[in-house]
């Protein structure tokens, strides 16, 4: 077993063989426990090899899983030093560091899960009636054991995404000793995960029976996230040639199961894994030998003689050498057999491994021409989705122009008719003014013959004054109309015509693009073509040049001409290609000046933006802004080396354009944020940051303007944009949020100091309260009586719990300093943890504050002159800031604290009494409103329809004032932010 183990765990990077591992399960049950395995593992530099740690824990995870059932009790003791081994190997990021951490904890995960609940066996499996045994009927056994089972399955994926994170899938790792040396446990832990997938699916379909669901709903959004990581990675498995020889892994359905359903549980089917038989393969090495032919038998054993003979046999010596000879005769045969076979066995071995080599060089050419195809079509995809969502912005714009064609069509139709309508007004109003000159004339005529026609003309006058007066609102009022129409539609124009405007813009320079795209590929192919035009003529003079050298002798004369016909042309290709490159460069100039006037343009934009009345409602924070100034500082450096890059090599211009547009729209972004900034920034700093931004942007646009020529390009310095940048980052340290303004030697006397405050105010409060409860009780009758005794007992309950936990968190928080603090005194460690200090102090404030305002609001109420709801926002603001207490009390504790569950009690007291304040207060305010109702029996319609209108004309004043009270609720909750933080 010595042996195997030693084997079994080595420092290969290869898999671990089964016949030692096998060995090894054997050994544990032949011994009832695994101190052999312990006491061989004690021996090995674990912490110093991750490979040696991670085939340890392979081992370990089978033993664990398939070895005597004494093997955890033995391991127990081993706990803690395997926790220390996983945080070890978790400061390594890269190799096997990452996994070995990874699989400790996962191990450990195992011996606790099966230490808690040991009905279940190490390899999980279980039938459904001991399923149901393990949870003693019991609801809440069977929710916690969810919860466990959840824990167990969350490390089980962890390792199973470790692992595959840490290969290169692109290539066949599964066939290679390092990939099946990683990928070898995930057998065991396929085995677990299948068993665990199971027993979850039927444990919440059992809590589904007898719980709500919505209290699982936290269970099913963690079991979905499970599911579907499970999923993947069976099915990514399943892949893996690897894996197709050792195991048959499940594929799980398609969708998760509804626990909604109680019949869904019939539908659920177990996933079933399936190790095939292994075919017994032999070994190669040593061990093979010694396994076929014992540890007895050598080949060195035929070196002397296989036979013992005495000199009393009756065998002459003849015989006996002439036996001896042919049994040499035979052994020398034999190995020659042996030789022969062996070196076949090793041409055949070469042969098929270089077959094997041409066949990965074929798959990897074949993935490599996948993957190009695969980019091809991607970048395809891209532009053609680019050209439909070009296509629909135009089909968008142009409906756009439609509905505004056809809005103002409708306006111009309702203008014409109010037209029309005011025309026919004008028309009227001047036949009444005929018509009143004829009565003034008719009432001046018959004013002198009688009276009643006096009267008559009075009431004329009076309704043609009326007449006249509606006559001329109406007109007033259709006048305005009118004006605002004429305004709407004005705008409706002017909305048309520029969205015309840019509609037309926008064309005329696609167009424009196009148009220049078409002539550049034009012209380079035109230039293409005369340069391959030329080449031929090049070869074709080459040709006849070689055919008059031969002649030259006889033909001087008739040669010279040849020869400077064919000088002659190769000046004319060596113009055409300086030409060529003369254009090429010239289009490099113009692509760098484009760019760096388009830069131009953004920095300028965003100058002119400073002074923009739409940035005052923006605001900033000095943290994002020095984010900013950083991207902008690497990009500064980017653009030093792509301008070098582009003096040593001008063909290489792309880097420098990109560097170019990228620093204007990080310039742009930085000025607009500094800004922003100011707004939130004391007067002078945030006048020196807007100067300085100012100056870093005229700063940009003269290094931008260094590049427009080559002379100035070799010389630009972006020195005085780093000193810019410089003189911004160090505004906005200085805006950056400070502490308490307080010496860190001061904070541990604050921290008593506050929690003594506290408990004094909690303790006068509860003085008070009896002091209430006493005067009601001998003043107060009836029903006001029952209500002051019901809310003032509850505020008691409530200030009791409140004492008691404030008691709680300060032991609690002495209790952690005193186990964290190490050699230093409470007060340097509050004083090291000064962000910790302030939270307690600040929660310790909160509480003491809110107790003494609880106590105000009770006494108001009690005499009548309070609110109740005054009370509940008071007791859920003690509530809250206990709340804040203990979270500030248990930031620095261990979880595995014994006080933590004290702390939590307490913590729950102080949530009940408070929903008992909350009851009270609610019942004692309905009892009171059920004695004031109004009585409405003596009561006649008018005054009913007159209640009932005040009623309303009330509701509407109360939602006004709700509406603007929740506006300034979130104001000040903003405002409480801002200065809190």
């Amino acid at each position: 077993q010595t042996v195997s183990i030693n084997k079994a765990i080595n420092t290969q990077e290869v898999a671990v063989k089964e016949k030692h591992a096998r060995t090894c399960i054997l050994g544990t049950h032949h011994e009832k426990g695994a101190q052999t395995f312990w006491s061989v593992v004690n021996r090995l530099p674990l912490s110093s090899n991750a490979v040696l740690c991670w085939k340890f824990c392979h081992v370990f995870h089978k033993l664990l899983r398939d070895g005597h059932p004494n093997v955890l009790k033995d391991s127990l003791r081993y706990k803690n030093e395997l926790s220390d081994m996983s945080r070890m190997w978790g400061h390594l990021s890269e190799g096997y560091g990452q996994l070995c951490s990874v699989y400790l904890r996962l191990l450990r995960t195992k011996m606790e899960y099966h230490t808690k609940n040991p009905r279940f066996p190490g390899n999980l499996q279980m039938s459904d009636r001991q399923l149901d045994e393990a949870g003693e009927s019991d609801v809440n056994n069977f929710f916690q054991l969810t919860v466990e089972m959840f824990d167990y399955l969350e490390c089980e994926l962890n390792l199973f995404q470790t692992v595959f994170n840490s290969l290169d899938m692109s290539r066949s790792v599964s066939v290679t000793a390092a990939g099946q040396c990683r990928l070898a446990p995930l057998i065991q832990v396929i085995l677990d995960c299948s068993h665990l997938y199971d027993y979850t699916v039927k444990l919440l379909f059992k809590l589904h029976s007898c719980l709500p669901a919505d209290t699982l709903q936290g269970h099913r959004d963690r079991f979905m996230e499970q599911f579907t990581k499970l999923k993947d990675l069976f099915y990514r498995s399943s892949n893996l040639q690897y894996f197709k020889r050792l195991i048959q892994i499940p594929q799980l359905p398609e969708n998760p199961p509804n626990f909604l359903r109680a019949s869904a549980l019939s539908e659920h089917i177990s996933p079933v894994v399936v190790i095939p038989a292994e075919a017994s393969s032999p070994d190669t090495g040593e061990d093979h030998l010694e396994e076929k032919l014992g540890p007895s038998f050598s080949l060195n054993s035929f070196s002397s003689d296989p036979f013992i003979f005495n000199s009393q046999n009756g065998v002459n010596k003849d015989e006996k050498d002439c036996l001896i000879d042919q049994l040499y005769r035979e052994i020398s045969g034999l190995k020659a057999q042996l030789e022969n076979m062996k070196t076949e066995n090793q041409r055949a071995v070469l042969q098929l491994k270089g077959r094997l080599s041409e066949l990965e060089a074929e798959l990897a050419e074949q993935q490599h021409l996948r993957q190009q195809a695969a980019d091809d079509s991607e970048f395809l995809r891209a532009e053609l989705d680019e050209l439909k969502k070009k296509r629909e912005d135009t089909e968008k714009a142009q409906r756009s122009l439609t509905e505004i064609e056809r809005k103002a069509q409708a306006n111009e139709q309702r203008y014409s008719k109010l037209k029309e309508k005011y025309s026919e007004l004008v028309q009227s109003h001047a036949d009444l003014l005929r018509k009143n000159a004829e009565v003034t004339k008719q009432v001046s005529v018959a004013r002198q013959a009688q009276v009643d026609l006096e009267r008559e003309k009075k009431g004329l006058e009076d309704s043609f004054r009326r007449v006249s007066e509606q006559a001329q609102r109406r007109t007033q009022e259709q006048t305005e109309v009118l004006e605002s129409l004429k305004t709407e539609l004005a705008t409706n124009k002017q909305e048309l015509q520029v969205l015309q405007g840019s509609l037309e813009t926008s064309a005329q320079s696609e167009a424009k693009q196009v148009a220049q795209i078409a002539e550049l590929q034009k012209e380079r192919d035109s230039l293409l073509s005369a340069a391959t035009h030329r080449d031929k003529e090049f070869a074709a003079l080459q040709e006849q040049l070689g055919h008059d050298q031969l002649k030259l002798a006889s033909t001087q004369g008739r040669d010279s001409r040849a020869l400077f016909l064919v000088r002659s042309r190769l000046s004319d290709r060596d113009a055409l290609r300086e030409s060529v490159e003369r254009l090429v460069k010239d289009q490099r100039k113009v692509l760098l000046m484009e760019s760096r006037m388009a830069a131009e343009r953004v920095v300028q934009e965003a100058l002119s933006q400073l002074e923009e009345p739409t940035l005052v409602s923006c605001a900033g924070s000095a943290d994002h802004l020095l984010s900013r100034i950083k991207s902008v500082s690497s990009c500064i450096e980017q653009l030093e080396k792509s301008r070098s890059q582009y003096l040593a090599c001008p063909e290489d211009i792309g880097g420098l354009l990109h560097s170019v547009t990228l620093l204007a729209h990080l310039t742009g972004d930085t000025i607009l944020h500094s800004s922003a900034t100011c707004l939130r920034a004391p007067p002078e700093p945030a006048d020196s940051l807007a100067e300085t931004c100012k100056q870093y942007g005229r700063e940009t646009l003269t290094y931008l303007a260094s590049l427009e020529e080559e002379e100035s390009l070799g010389n630009a310095s972006s020195t005085a944009l780093r000193d810019c940048l410089s003189k911004m980052a160090a505004i906005g340290e200085e805006l950056l949020p400070r502490g308490l303004d307080l010496k860190q030697e001061e904070l541990g006397d604050l921290v008593d100091t506050e929690m003594a405050a506290t408990s004094a105010a909690i303790e006068t409060a509860t003085a008070r309260i009896e002091e209430m409860l006493s005067k009601s009780r001998a003043g107060d009758t009836g029903v006001k009586l029952e209500v002051n005794e019901r809310i003032l007992g509850s505020c008691t309950s409530l200030m009791q719990a409140i004492c008691i936990i404030t008691l709680v968190s300060h032991s609690f928080a002495g209790a952690t300093v005193c186990s964290s603090q190490g050699t230093a005194s409470p007060k340097e460690f509050y004083a090291k943890n000064s962000r910790w200090t302030e939270g307690l102090i600040s929660a310790s404030k909160a509480v003491g504050w809110g107790a003494t305002v609880m106590v105000d609001a009770a006494d108001l109420v009690v005499q009548g002159r309070g609110k109740f709801e005054e009370l509940m926002v008071c007791s859920h603001e003690i509530a809250a800031s206990t709340a804040q207490l203990v979270a500030a009390s248990k930031v620095k504790a261990d979880k595995d604290s014994p006080n933590l569950a004290q702390l939590q009690q307490a913590s729950r007291g102080v949530n009940q009494a408070t929903a008992g304040v909350v009851a009270s207060t609610i019942s004692g305010k309905s009892q009171i409103e059920e004695t004031d109702n109004m009585d409405f029996s003596s009561m006649t319609l008018t005054q009913i329809k007159r209640q009932e209108m005040d009623s309303q004309v009330r509701v509407l004043e109360l939602e006004t004032e709700l509406q603007k009270e929740r506006q300034k609720l979130g104001e000040l909750r903003k405002k409480h932010y801002e200065l809190a933080g």
